[in-house]
């Protein structure tokens, strides 16, 4: 009988004493070095129409919003309980507590934003930071994985994996479910359909459905947060959020259409 993997990764990549450098923040470097590098490309390709040395001043915009929304849906909507109890938690980011869709939210803020800076469309930005930032879903994922967090429900299957977090029973390793549907997959269809729209908001528009689909399919395997549970017994806030997002991008694709913003 085959024995299931125990996760023991050191979520630590060097101790410097009072200084760490760990595993999850370094796979968040690699993912911006990397849409730092295809924001680059788009513009020599003319996809996307600023100057080159604007795209560091997109980037810090977008990680600056992206972390303000992801730290704002999780206190009030994941969590609110809990912090209007402990208001003195509500900045202490290093004890864990980002939503990933209130990143979303973060991010569409920020493009408005740079859009408005650089007097291009939001579809444009969105667009571009769509095709450079999927692939750091991917590295985000494995950041979770080797901290051994966001596992999955309880499996019987022989590739469940027990994390020691999780208790002592196998668990479905939904963050590398995530990493493949959501960072390599999605990323892969946003590429090749690039190749065939002729006006910005489509890949916008799939971004946000897709990732939604795939999220959802996920939260079936990935345990629901602790102090939320399930809804009307069977779905999760991250599924009804998901739910919101596939017709939201819905929209999108279906306005940026009547708009014609040719590429």
């Amino acid at each position: 009988m085959a024995t299931n993997y125990v996760h023991n990764l050191n979520p630590v990549l060097l101790d410097l004493g009072p200084v760490q450098i760990r595993w999850y923040g370094l796979m968040y470097v690699i993912g911006f070095v990397i849409a730092g590098y295809l924001l680059k490309i788009l513009v020599r390709n003319n996809f996307f129409k600023i100057a080159e040395e604007k795209i560091d001043t997109l980037i810090t915009t977008m990680i600056i919003c992206m972390f303000l929304g992801a730290r704002t849906f999780y206190v009030f909507i994941y969590n609110w309980d809990y912090y209007s109890q402990n208001l003195m938690d509500l900045l202490a980011v290093w004890k864990g507590g980002l939503s990933f869709h209130g990143a979303i939210v973060g991010l569409l803020i920020g493009g408005y934003i740079f859009a408005r800076q650089q007097k291009i469309t939001l579809f444009e930005v969105m667009d571009s930071v769509a095709l450079a930032g999927t692939s750091g879903l991917f590295f985000g994922r494995i950041g979770n994985f080797i901290n051994g967090e966001l596992y999955g429900r309880i499996t019987n299957s022989s590739f469940g994996i027990i994390f020691p977090q999780g208790g002592p029973f196998p668990r479905h390793a939904s963050q590398l479910y995530e990493a493949f549907l959501e960072g390599i997959l999605l990323c892969a269809i946003l590429w090749m359909v690039k190749k065939k729209v002729k006006i910005y908001g489509i890949i916008s528009g799939l971004f946000v459905s897709l990732y939604g689909v795939f999220r959802f399919v996920v939260e079936f395997f990935r345990e629901p947060d602790s102090q939320l549970g399930y809804y009307f017994g069977f779905i999760t806030m991250g599924q009804i959020l998901c739910f919101l997002m596939i017709f939201a991008g819905v929209g999108i694709i279906v306005y940026s259409k009547k708009k014609n913003i040719t590429i």
